[in-house]
């Protein structure tokens, strides 16, 4: 049993809380441990990690809970995993690791993305039926590839045509299940968008009138920028594919610009690493930090890592008889992001972690 006094966000009320069993309370619980800090945060959320991949593909089981650990040590205590090649059941069981939520599998099409990562499907048609698999084995969430390398056209390409990706998005949503996709360029974009599809990942080649459509079809944007930001090395390695490489490189250059037409249209916009593979774990904060210095205020930044994405995946926020996951602050952190990079209390499942 624990208490906490102090500013809790997003409200900024000064407030007591106790923590009994799992769950916050605001009624005083007799004989609770009291924990330093000044600022207490819902649990944070990386809403585009991978824990089950590693830089040469999928990992095993214990290298997957300890890159769960290295993203808790860090205050994300939940976790949308995006697309993970190996069974993760077995860590949601675990009491100490983050809440995450699966999205299955990667769909893509041979030779259309990252080898031993996706269910690569042997027709385009084929994809309606494997959402609905993916869907009603996940937990909400289906994962496509939206576009890749094509290596006869030598630049970013589509997967899907436009009407398989209707029928896709479609099949999800009647089996209960969310649609997100990766992409990177400008192409696929549209017929993704159309389908309905409820967020996009990277989504490095949209303009204003794409992200006009989505703010007001509430597709959301989780833009990895951290991630990003390896685009320059990725065509550097693509000298056998000018076009590609050079078009790597203008969608680097343009992302910051991207953003702030995301920000000003209203796109709903969530922090995600991109953690595994190309990006170490434990990552967050430096998300948060980029996505201010794109141009989104500090707090709203620290809300798309927090309570904003905690509601819109569903979970709850610091409330009367909500699960007691809290990341305790000294400093505010809506003052200098840095901040958290230093917690002072982790608290998940209402055990001190951290």
């Amino acid at each position: 049993m624990f208490h906490i006094r102090g500013v809790v966000l997003p409200d900024g009320r000064q407030q007591d809380l106790w923590i009994e069993g799992d769950r916050i309370s605001l009624t005083p619980v007799e004989g609770a441990r009291t924990l330093d800090g000044a600022f207490v945060v819902p649990g944070l959320v990386d809403a585009h990690c991978h824990p089950g991949i590693g830089v040469d593909g999928p990992v095993a089981l214990d290298e997957a809970a300890a890159q769960a650990e290295t993203d808790r040590d860090a205050g994300t205590l939940l976790i949308r995993d995006c697309g993970v090649p190996i069974d993760t059941r077995p860590l949601q069981r675990r009491d100490d690791l983050p809440r995450i939520i699966r999205s299955g599998q990667h769909i893509s099409l041979p030779k259309r993305y990252i080898p031993n990562l996706g269910l690569d499907l042997d027709h385009p048609e084929q994809l309606p039926d494997a959402v609905t698999e993916q869907a009603l084995a996940g937990d909400g969430w289906v994962k496509l590839v939206g576009d890749w390398i094509d290596r006869g056209v030598g630049d970013l390409a589509p997967l899907w045509p436009d009407d398989v990706l209707a029928d896709a998005v479609k099949a999800a949503h009647d089996a209960g299940a969310r649609v997100t996709a990766h992409v990177f360029g400008e192409a696929a974009l549209p017929g993704l968008i159309d389908a309905g599809i409820d967020c996009l990942e990277h989504g490095t080649g949209l303009d204003r009138e794409l992200l006009d459509r989505m703010a007001a079809q509430g597709t959301a944007l989780v833009p990895t920028l951290i991630n990003i930001e390896n685009f320059p090395g990725i065509a550097d390695q693509a000298a056998k594919y000018p076009t590609y490489a050079a078009h790597m490189r203008a969608l680097h250059a343009g992302v910051g610009d991207m953003i702030g037409e995301a920000i000003d249209a209203g796109v709903d916009i969530y922090a995600g690493t991109d953690a595994g593979g190309m990006v170490a774990h434990g990552k967050l904060p430096d998300e948060v930090s980029a996505l201010h210095h794109a141009g989104m205020p500090a707090e709203r930044a620290l809300g798309a890592a927090s309570w904003a994405a905690r509601a819109w995946l569903g979970y709850d926020g610091i409330d009367d008889g909500a699960p007691a996951d809290l990341v305790v602050f000294d400093a505010d952190p809506r003052e200098d992001l840095d901040v958290l990079r230093r917690p002072g209390h982790i608290l998940l499942r209402g055990r001190l972690v951290g």
